[in-house]
């Protein structure tokens, strides 16, 4: 199991693991030193922090912790419905001063990799203009995050007509805004979660091809959407193997295989592979819900090696 660090740095999502501090608030020193004792995770993603004394410390934390650290952006987007390719021009720009305050955030707290995320999409008619005006908002927060530093800033890849409904969206949405944007943006990359692969429909082997030739993170996760009746229906991060559930030790086995036939995952690359799970039902609890997911993380990285 130890090589797999020569592939990778494996992290968490802390807003997912303890939902409870999704809204940027609540135990989140506390939490967060549960996952910086447990030397199994080398990144983790920590998300909006809105107490100043409390975002410090972090910091502190995390500077002595060894993990490298990334930003995400989605608590602060999702929860203010941010959206960087509204067709309203006050609304975007609303939204781009939003996540460059994600930004400013980020390097308060020492973060490597900013992750970003798409408005609503709206529809097969004005996808294409809106598509534009994604690029445009990206290229704006690229720049400003090039101020800055050194960060890498990666789109994350959503699902299109399920929970978040976003522009991007299916992969081949995806590489057009890549293309645009990385054209003139080195700090830019792609972001691809194995949860959200059967939302989109669509498969890894196929989907990944389109984007590999841009900087990439990846998440591994799990979801339900064959049963519309489902409790947890959606995008919703369930713990994986769960009864109607699409993702399990298999997928991501297979998932692992797959980076690594396209040398995505390498010692030299060694890109954040994070784990975005929590605890949904009513017996699970974070701890939980942390320690089944390190032990699908072992097992399929041992059935890849196969």
């Amino acid at each position: 199991m130890s090589d797999i660090y020569r592939y990778m740095d494996l992290g968490i999502v802390h807003f997912k693991a303890f939902p409870e501090i999704v809204d940027g608030g609540g135990a989140i020193i506390d939490s967060l030193k549960k996952l910086i004792e447990d030397d199994f995770w080398t990144a983790v993603e920590i998300g909006w922090i809105k107490d100043d004394k409390k975002r410090s410390e972090v910091r502190k934390l995390l500077e002595v912790s060894a993990m490298k650290v990334c930003y995400a952006c989605q608590p602060r987007v999702l929860s203010q419905k941010l959206n960087l390719n509204s067709f309203d021009k006050a609304e975007r720009r609303k939204a781009i001063e939003g996540v460059k305050k994600g930004i400013d955030e980020a390097y308060h707290i020492g973060a490597t990799s900013i992750r970003v995320l798409s408005g609503k999409d709206p529809g097969d008619e004005k996808r294409e203009e809106a598509k534009k005006i994604f690029v445009d908002s990206l290229s704006e927060l690229c720049e400003y995050n090039r101020d800055f530093g050194d960060a890498m800033l990666y789109m994350k890849i959503f699902d299109r007509d399920i929970d978040k409904k976003a522009l991007i969206g299916h992969f081949s949405d995806a590489a057009d805004v890549a293309e645009a944007v990385y054209s003139k943006y080195k700090n830019f990359g792609v972001l691809a979660d194995l949860s959200h692969f059967p939302l989109l429909r669509e498969k890894p082997e196929e989907a990944i091809p389109l984007v590999e030739k841009f900087p990439m993170h990846f998440h591994l996760g799990n979801c339900i959407m064959r049963d519309r009746k489902h409790p947890l229906y959606g995008d919703l991060q369930p713990r994986f193997g769960i009864p109607g559930g699409e993702t399990d030790v298999k997928e991501v086995a297979d998932f692992f295989r797959l980076l690594l036939k396209r040398k995505l995952v390498s010692p030299e690359k060694r890109p954040v592979v994070s784990v975005e799970v929590r605890p949904l039902l009513m017996e699970e609890y974070s701890e939980a819900i942390i320690a089944q997911a390190k032990r699908v993380i072992k097992l399929a990285w041992a059935a890849a090696q196969e």
